[in-house]
């Protein structure tokens, strides 16, 4: 099964009730696994989960740690990109340089990096001391 076939499955298991705006996300690890993520709103909006992060809980709980490859789909008239929160979390398992492709359910895709979606990324590095002096 490709990505995409992955999140436009899961896509339609998503719970907006409140939004109707249903997303879904699919993951390729770094052994070659698929785990996929749909977002599930909550009445006390906006505390709901985003397919992203659904995603990369699937892969955590079975796991792998490593993004290799990640597709988003949505009904949206351009590809939509993840929120700020989702970019900081895919940023977490993933290079700069992985490709995170954008999508429409009619068909448009938009390839970029994780780098391109947050440039100037906060990481574990920042946290680091120096040692020296």
């Amino acid at each position: 099964m490709t990505l995409l076939e992955a999140a436009t499955a899961v896509r339609e298991n998503a719970y907006a009730p409140y939004s109707r705006f249903k997303v879904g996300a699919a993951i390729r690890s770094a052994s070659g696994q698929v785990f996929t993520g749909c977002n599930v709103e909550n009445v006390a909006y906006p505390e709901g989960t985003c397919a992203e992060a659904g995603a990369i809980a699937a892969m955590i709980a079975a796991g792998e740690s490593r993004i290799a490859e990640i597709l988003v789909i949505a009904d949206s008239p351009t590809p939509v990109p993840p929120c700020g929160g989702c970019r900081q979390k895919i940023a977490e398992f993933a290079s700069p340089d992985v490709t995170v492709t954008l999508c429409t359910t009619d068909g448009k895709s938009n390839p970029v990096t994780v780098a391109d979606l947050l440039p100037g990324s906060f990481s574990a590095s920042h946290m680091t001391r120096s040692t020296d002096g």
